[in-house]
């Protein structure tokens, strides 16, 4: 069956770095496209990061642009986010998601920044 182990999450001071890790089993991780989400509460899902399946080209909004690098490793099955210069508006639940044939979620992390 198809699972995610996401890591890397926790309480962070503005201005520091936290690298979130997603490993994936279940499907064939390098023929899907894998994105990072994040809800904080009370507000909708919000897309931090896209890395293709085909060519590793990645995209980001802009909220993050500059800050958040997403790469993965097809030997390992793993998506990774590293993210920089953390603000408190950053805090939410951080999720992989991975698309292609089908749709697949992970369950989240949780990432507190905060001094």
């Amino acid at each position: 069956q198809v699972e995610f182990v996401e890591s890397g999450g926790g309480v962070v001071q503005p201005g520091g770095s936290l690298r979130l890790s997603c490993v994936a089993s279940g499907f064939t991780f390098s023929t899907y496209t894998m994105t990072w989400y994040r809800q904080a509460p009370g507000k909708d899902h919000e897309w931090v990061a896209w890395i293709s399946a085909t060519d590793d080209s990645t995209d980001y909004p802009d909220s993050v642009k500059g800050r958040f690098t997403i790469s993965r490793d097809n030997v390992k099955n793993t998506v990774y986010l590293q993210m920089n210069n953390l603000k408190p508006e950053d805090t939410a639940v951080y999720y992989c998601k991975a698309a292609g044939d089908k749709t697949y979620s992970g369950r989240g992390i949780q990432v507190t920044v905060s001094s």
